[in-house]
């Protein structure tokens, strides 16, 4: 009888140290998981930062008037050049 409980225990007992292997195993891999994922979050937020700064500087009226000029050739609109309709006026 005795013999049959130190083998039962000592299955029990390697069971459970395969069990404590696997969860550690597993508790690296989502560790380093998550250590991946919080790199690439802090690199998004990195370029996150970028384009709103890149937006800001791109949609400033200066320089799209100085685009406006240099690329489109247009012209700040003077009273010289405006034309009005009236109603009724042919």
């Amino acid at each position: 009888m005795s013999n049959k409980l130190n083998i039962v225990l000592t299955a029990l007992l390697v069971a459970c140290g395969l069990s404590l292997v696997n969860a550690q195993y597993r508790a690296r891999h989502l560790f380093v998981d998550k250590e991946r994922a919080e790199s690439q979050a802090r690199q998004l937020d990195i370029e996150w930062a970028q384009l709103q700064l890149d937006q800001s500087t791109l949609g400033k009226h200066a320089r799209i008037e100085e685009i406006a000029r240099r690329e489109l050739n247009m012209t700040p609109l003077t009273p010289n050049r405006t034309q009005y309709l009236t109603e009724g006026a042919q």
